[in-house]
């Protein structure tokens, strides 16, 4: 059975996309066959870089592991019942196809609250949540007092996810491994990043998820999407050598492959 990677976030910005293809790319690179659901389904930004991927190797002529992107399948109204939903039946639907032929299945979601969403939550056997290192981000997470050192409470995704769990939960599922990913932290020890650090343990200890560092801010992200590459490509596509920035970039992505610790991956990227 598939593992389900579900990257959900209900901020917009916080680098979903370039997260989710990248983690797609690299189990691909690594032997694992990868099929990948966008369900924003207006912007498709995750769509679109793997769709960019395809036709840039095509017209290139070069054949380098990807992951494959499908789109959810059309369910005719009429064969539900009264007081079903038709998205919860296009995402099942599309899962179950997949599952049996895939290592994973990586589910980008919208950086908006969707019934799409909801249900992809509830399907994740680890869910990464991209974060931009800001008190503005967090307070989807939490609500924290104005000096920052105290949680007042959970926010809306925190309790979506809350949810989520407890629907695994009374189906018999594995709990769901959350990871929340710092992402864009500056390289200095500012006092709004010592104090951000401070929070967010505060907070995984008590409503559970693991944190890890992401990636910072790169002009090499934009500048990869219109082709649909990632950092791992570079040399399969005659970068002879990799500047400072990139390298740093690439082993960043290491050490958030090795947090998020899943089954049958061993990183050697």
């Amino acid at each position: 059975m598939a593992h389900i990677i579900v990257v959900g976030n209900e901020k917009g910005g916080a680098g979903k996309s370039t997260v989710s293809m990248h983690v797609a790319t690299a189990l691909a690179r690594m032997g694992h066959k990868v099929s990948a659901l966008d369900l924003d389904l207006r912007q498709r930004t995750f769509g679109r870089y793997v769709e960019n991927r395809k036709a840039f190797l095509a017209s290139a002529e070069l054949k380098l592991p990807s992951p494959d992107a499908h789109d959810l399948p059309d369910i005719e109204a009429s064969t539900l019942k009264p007081g079903e939903n038709i998205y919860d039946h296009r995402l099942s639907a599309a899962v179950a196809k997949l599952e049996p032929k895939s290592d994973f299945i990586l589910i980008d979601c919208p950086g908006s609250h969707t019934r799409l969403s909801q249900v992809a939550h509830s399907l994740a056997d680890t869910l990464i949540t991209p974060l931009n290192d800001s008190f503005v981000d967090f307070d989807l997470l939490a609500r924290i007092d104005a000096s920052g050192d105290k949680i007042l409470g959970p926010s809306v995704y925190s309790e979506m996810v809350w949810n989520a769990r407890q629907l695994r939960a009374q189906a018999g599922l594995k709990p769901i491994d959350w990871i929340v990913v710092r992402n864009r932290m500056g390289a200095q020890r500012m006092v709004n990043k010592e104090k951000m650090e401070r929070a967010i343990k505060m907070l995984s200890k008590r409503i559970g998820f693991r944190i890890s560092a992401g990636f910072s801010e790169r002009v090499v992200f934009r500048e990869l999407f219109p082709r649909g590459l990632t950092l791992l490509d570079l040399k399969d596509i005659g970068v002879k050598q990799l500047n400072i920035s990139n390298v740093a970039a690439r082993q960043e992505l290491r050490e958030l492959l090795k947090t998020l610790k899943l089954p049958g991956v061993e990183v050697d990227i």
